[in-house]
């Protein structure tokens, strides 16, 4: 009997220990799954803020030739207004001399059709 209880003792003992590798094994496993989240979310936040980079390139681009584009036109709007106050300050006095002769400088006439009923 002696030796049927110190054989449980040991299957006892050998099912403890295997638990305990078991329960090691566990935790093992959980801190390597833990371990490969961090490093994928450091990977992760490299490849984001590379791409963040890459779009803020781009976009910077793409807004500097905008900013060129709205500078040229503003120039060009610029030299437009210039030429057309040159035009009016050039032809104003003689249109305004031209309108006023048209108004002041009247020859009455006898209109072509009028026919005199006496």
């Amino acid at each position: 009997m002696t030796s049927q209880s110190q054989g449980i003792h040991q299957l006892l003992q050998a099912e403890k220990r295997a638990k305990d590798k078991l329960e090691e094994a566990k935790k093992r496993k959980g801190k390597r799954l833990k371990q490969a989240k961090e490093e994928a979310m450091v990977e992760i936040d490299q490849y984001r803020m590379q791409r963040d980079k890459q779009f803020r390139l781009k976009q910077s681009k793409i807004m500097g030739s905008q900013s060129n584009l709205s500078d040229e036109i503003e120039e060009q709007t610029l030299e437009k207004i210039q030429e057309l106050n040159g035009h009016y300050n050039k032809y104003m006095e003689s249109v305004m001399n031209q309108l006023l002769s048209m108004v002041c400088d009247m020859k009455p006439e006898i209109h072509v059709n009028y026919r005199a009923t006496n």
